[in-house]
């Protein structure tokens, strides 16, 4: 059977720091007819369950624990019977969003998540928050990057447990060093390439 990428777009509310904003976030499924892994759980658990529907869900892949990725991972992993998924590092903003409740296995930087054959590696990516992670499948020439890398450069910084110079060298070191033709699966927004980042990346680098 054909692994690919699905997504679904959710809409709701981003909560930190006393603020809140309406946000729009792009939910990834990779698989097949049969299995499948969801990369991230905001908002909306059923419409996420039932791009799912039908397929062995193995795990729920949390690029982060900001609250518009993971609002609904609870109630999705009862759904969809799988396990959430979560670097620890990130754990301080999970218990903000889910404080009785913890998530069900740790990420860990170059582990392999299996689906459809199909295998992502895992590649934290600190700076948009402590445990960001990103998920690379060679094999797809895709790579998923919550909201560490869009469409023009890092994703926002200014919020607490948050680093500039820390995404800048997590991109730099770890995202802009895959394959050019590699496709960026963002959180928000539109897709894009490595290669059109790594041409762009002069405008949003300090300079040394």
């Amino acid at each position: 059977m054909t692994t690919r990428i699905e997504q679904i777009v959710t809409a709701g509310v981003f909560e930190l720091d006393g603020g809140r904003w309406d946000v729009q976030n792009n939910v990834w499924l990779v698989g097949d007819a049969r299995e499948c892994l969801l990369i991230d759980a905001p908002h909306d658990a059923a419409a996420i369950a039932e791009l799912a529907a039908g397929r062995d869900v193995v795990a729920i892949a949390c690029t982060h624990a900001h609250s518009d990725h993971v609002d609904a991972a609870l109630a999705l992993s009862e759904l969809v019977d799988a396990p959430v998924l979560l670097h620890p590092d990130d754990r301080v903003l999970w218990d903000l969003v889910h404080p009785d409740r913890a998530p069900h296995a740790e990420l860990a930087d170059g582990e392999t998540l299996t689906v459809a054959g199909v295998d992502l590696r895992v590649l934290h990516t600190p700076g948009h928050s402590p445990g960001s992670c990103c998920f690379h499948a060679p094999a797809l020439g895709a790579v998923f990057t919550g909201d560490t890398l869009f469409e023009g450069g890092p994703g926002a910084t200014g919020r607490s447990y948050s680093d500039y110079d820390t995404i800048v060298a997590s991109i730099t070191d770890r995202l802009l060093t895959l394959p050019g033709s590699t496709t960026v699966h963002t959180g928000h927004g539109s897709r894009t390439t490595i290669a059109a980042e790594a041409a762009n990346a002069a405008e949003w680098r300090r300079p040394e």
